[in-house]
């Protein structure tokens, strides 16, 4: 986790157990799989008892989970201050404020619905909700996708202030299936489009058997903090995506409309 270059007098006013604690957590945040505490210490040269005290203390406030392998994670309590920073504004908590209407989607559909944030260089999600359905597929917090596939992830993206997106599409867009476009100036028309229309699908730029309708969230400042998505099987019934894609762009305007202060489009 790199330090902002804050100058020499700034840096000597540092308190040291902070900066451990902030080398665990992007140690932590790099390896999806989770780390123990062994690999910790390989990692970051540093005792096992300070490893062991660290975690400990981030496991008590949430900000760390210990798995049964005895690997350790992120915890969710960063999800609730990533969604403090989406809004602009630390009184609103738009995961709370979300799960309602999630939940209530969920039911109405029968299928996973989430909600997902620009994180760095990938879209993280910060909320979900199970779907009723069988054969639903399972969305869980804290899951990662890339910026350039997927209905969440192109419609974050096309909301980006233009510097961003170019620097995202100067990089190689991995070739997740046949459905994934990896040509920027391509990606930019689809961005666009996106856009205009207000929403957006996916066909299988991820998973080829996997397709999803994305709408976003908009705050008091009529900027977008979030994208409210739906995913759900290949071969679903037209009629029934029409059904999934309009109860999504409902939600999503009901939930920017919750958002405390005036009414955000």
């Amino acid at each position: 986790m790199a330090v902002t270059n804050y100058g020499d007098a700034a840096l000597k006013h540092r308190i040291p157990v902070i900066d451990r604690m902030m080398e665990v957590l992007g140690q932590l945040e790099r390896q999806d799989a989770g780390l123990t505490i062994r690999d910790l210490v390989g990692r970051l040269h540093l005792p096992r008892t300070t490893i062991y005290r660290i975690l400990n203390t981030l496991q008590m406030y949430d900000m760390v989970h210990r798995d049964e392998g005895g690997a350790y994670h992120l915890g969710r309590r960063l999800l609730g201050f990533a969604a403090h920073v989406a809004t602009g504004a630390s009184k609103v908590d738009l995961v709370a404020l979300a799960q309602p209407f999630l939940e209530q989607l969920g039911a109405e559909v029968g299928e996973g619905v989430k909600l997902s944030v620009v994180d760095k260089n990938s879209v993280l999600v910060l909320a979900a909700a199970q779907g009723r359905r069988e054969y639903a597929l399972t969305v869980s917090p804290g899951q990662r996708m890339d910026v350039h596939a997927g209905a969440a992830s192109k419609l974050l993206l096309c909301h980006l202030p233009e510097a961003e997106i170019a620097s995202l599409l100067s990089r190689p867009l991995v070739a997740f299936t046949t459905k994934t476009m990896t040509d920027p100036r391509r990606l930019r028309i689809e961005l666009a489009r996106i856009r205009r229309q207000g929403w957006s699908q996916d066909k299988g730029e991820a998973v080829p058997s996997i397709q999803a309708f994305a709408a976003p969230i908009f705050d008091t400042r009529n900027e977008m903090v979030a994208a409210l998505s739906v995913p759900f099987l290949a071969g679903t019934d037209p009629a029934r995506m029409e059904d999934i894609r309009l109860a999504t762009i409902a939600t999503a305007k009901a939930l920017s409309a919750a958002i405390p202060g005036p009414v955000a489009r």
